[in-house]
């Protein structure tokens, strides 16, 4: 039985415009934490949430509020038309949405809630983050992996995603994948030649694919490029003959 089609969306520069995780450090003293700051150091191949959990204790040493830093994150600004392609296609086109981000769960549900777009979105796959009682943000990595090489350890889009459709109990008829970054294109690479793989125009994942096919990585599915999330809704209205 044929569900609709599946919505996957990274969150950062795809839903929203800019970068939940670069905005929030403009809290910190100064406005950024500095190039030459030892907490640099703590990305790496394990990802970014050691960083991120640096990030978030600064700011808690330096007096930035739970408040502040909602107030920041309800007030960032999606991309163009991303609120219209989140309703219509729940509406018009029977779609299930899932996000699937290297974010946290503390950024992403705010901003979901504060937007009234929370009850569109059947599953948030993300780093898991909390406030403990004294005000600081503390984030986790989602899971630890070995396996896949295209995907830092702390999240493998293309597993989770392989994952929420086996155990959806749905056949889509449609797999679409919205992404702007390198870690989009683990997950792109996993779907048929009859899915889309949406692509934000002027970020990384749209030269990093040409790379990748040169290595013998190739995306089967139709990809398209986008600025204005009401290019995808139309290829998927096209797509799904609508």
């Amino acid at each position: 039985m044929s569900s609709g089609p599946l919505l996957v969306f990274d969150f950062d520069h795809t839903v929203t415009n800019l970068n939940t995780d670069v905005e929030v450090q403009k809290l910190a003293p100064g406005g950024e934490i500095p190039a030459s700051s030892e907490m640099r150091g703590l990305y790496s191949d394990k990802g970014w949430t050691d960083f991120m959990g640096a990030v978030f204790a600064l700011l808690h040493e330096n007096n930035v509020t739970q408040a502040e830093i909602l107030s920041l994150m309800a007030g960032m600004a999606f991309t163009p038309h991303m609120i219209s392609l989140l309703e219509e296609s729940v509406r018009d086109l029977g779609a299930t949405i899932i996000i699937i981000s290297d974010s946290n769960s503390v950024f992403i549900e705010h901003i979901l809630k504060v937007r009234k777009l929370d009850h569109l979105v059947d599953k948030v796959f993300t780093n898991p983050a909390n406030w403990t009682k004294e005000g600081k943000l503390v984030i986790k990595p989602y899971h630890h992996q070995e396996t896949c090489t295209l995907s830092t350890k702390n999240l493998c889009k293309g597993q989770i995603l392989e994952d929420y459709i086996s155990t959806s109990g749905k056949g889509f008829n449609l797999v679409c994948y919205v992404g702007d970054g390198k870690n989009d294109f683990c997950p792109s690479l996993r779907l048929s030649d009859s899915d889309l793989v949406c692509v934000r125009e002027g970020f990384s994942l749209e030269k990093y694919i040409p790379q990748m096919t040169e290595k013998g990585h190739h995306i089967k599915a139709e990809v398209i490029g986008w600025n204005s999330a009401d290019q995808i809704l139309s290829k998927l209205k096209e797509k799904l003959d609508k």
